[in-house]
């Protein structure tokens, strides 16, 4: 699978900016024979806790132009925004996957509000991980500060071939971001596939890219992208995680949890 890693340098909440930005590249990764395109988290308009500014309304504006890039483009895509239901408090911090038909074949929604940033007064908690099928790869996905929480990666692991983890990582952190989607990597025995941004958010944080692909053994797939590239392609074999499963069989081993104390 040839994907096309987009470190996109996030207008401060100027989605249409944002909308055609993501346009452009994916007409490009299309070129290229990309198979998939992925965008960083809150990718039409920076990580911010300004609802009323940034948020879709329920299934709005987002969904309907991020189906007809991957549809224009015969393309799987995946890519997170924020929206808010009329009938919910807070808003949810979401990722969405599309098949190149430009079909919704999952949502997921961030598990862990980033607290340090008041994300959890802002946004609802989800519950749920989600298992999808895109461009023939079983696959799952998770948001930014959900990448600290591995017992989340478990519940998914003998179902996938790849996980996907899209960000808004501050370059202060940056070496947690590259050591912890390795680690995730070897865990669970599949492609770790790390989509973060570039560029000045509205807040002054800096973020410096960083998307890198890793794969079932630990091994760099795809190297950390420099924050200059805000386009990067990578392939990786998703049959690769078969081969290195029959040889280390861990996943077989793993136990469930329980909270019992001896």
């Amino acid at each position: 699978m040839k994907a096309a890693l987009i470190q996109l340098d996030i207008a401060w909440k100027d989605r249409h900016n944002n909308f055609e930005r993501a346009s452009a590249f994916a007409n490009k990764a299309a070129a290229d024979n990309c198979d998939l395109i992925v965008f960083p988290e809150m990718f039409s308009t920076g990580f911010s806790m300004d609802l009323e500014a940034i948020a879709d309304e329920g299934i709005g504006e987002t969904t309907s132009i991020l189906s007809t890039i991957a549809r224009d483009n015969r393309i799987n895509l995946i890519a997170g925004f924020p929206i808010k239901s009329p009938a919910e408090d807070k808003g949810r911090n979401i990722a969405v996957a599309y098949d190149s038909s430009g079909m919704l074949v999952s949502t997921f929604t961030k598990m862990h509000p980033f607290c340090l940033a008041d994300e959890d007064k802002y946004y609802i908690v989800g519950n749920n991980v989600t298992v999808f099928d895109i461009g023939g790869v079983s696959s799952s996905m998770f948001i930014c500060y959900d990448l600290r929480f591995p017992e989340i990666f478990r519940r998914v692991a003998q179902k996938v071939k790849a996980i996907f983890v899209i960000a808004n990582w501050p370059a202060s952190r940056k070496e947690h971001w590259e050591v912890l989607l390795k680690a995730r990597a070897i865990e669970n025995l599949c492609f770790v596939v790390g989509v973060n941004r570039t560029g000045t958010d509205g807040n002054g944080i800096v973020y410096s890219g960083g998307s890198c692909i890793f794969g079932p053994s630990g091994e760099t797939v795809c190297p950390p992208a420099d924050e200059k590239d805000e386009y990067v392609t990578c392939t990786f074999l998703p049959e690769k995680v078969d081969e290195v499963r029959s040889q280390y069989p861990f996943l077989k081993d793993m136990r469930p949890c329980d909270d019992k104390e001896e």
